[in-house]
């Protein structure tokens, strides 16, 4: 079992070497705009997950996502010899969810301010529902005259 130190420099490494390959190498008209986000490494240095995001319609991103499939073989043997480790981990390409993710929170905070606003407007229209000072105060003495 690796160190955690050295799994993430293998992560790392790997991250650099399959978007290099898929930049300057990969000659497939059906990779889309393509970026690699993130690459994680299982403690034992055997397996990978790519994690990429592809700009683009869903036609474009089922497109990338056949092409890598397709082309697994020819990074992983790229990333084995750049890597120079005793085995090669085997690679698994996972479309990230960060574009979906940040599509929800943008919506959320749309609806978050429209509320924020409709709230600011009822405030200024807003009135006391009784007296303006709520708080019981001690009666004062009646003048004895």
């Amino acid at each position: 079992m690796a160190d955690q130190a050295r799994a993430r420099k293998v992560a790392d490494r790997i991250k650099s070497l399959v978007a290099e390959y898929v930049e300057f190498r990969l000659k497939d008209e059906r990779v889309g705009f393509l970026t690699i986000t993130d690459v994680r490494v299982t403690g034992d240095l055997q397996n990978a997950s790519v994690f990429y995001t592809v700009f683009g319609s869903d036609e474009e991103r089922a497109a990338t996502a056949e092409a890598l499939a397709d082309n697994k073989g020819r990074i992983r043997s790229h990333v084995g010899k750049g890597l120079g480790i005793r085995l090669t981990p085997t690679l698994e390409f996972i479309a990230d969810a960060i574009p979906e993710g940040a599509a929800h929170l943008e919506d959320v905070l749309a609806q978050t301010r429209a509320r924020d606003e409709e709230l600011a407007r009822n405030r200024s229209t807003a009135a006391y529902a009784g007296e303006a000072d709520p708080y019981k105060k001690p009666a004062e003495p009646a003048d004895e005259a």
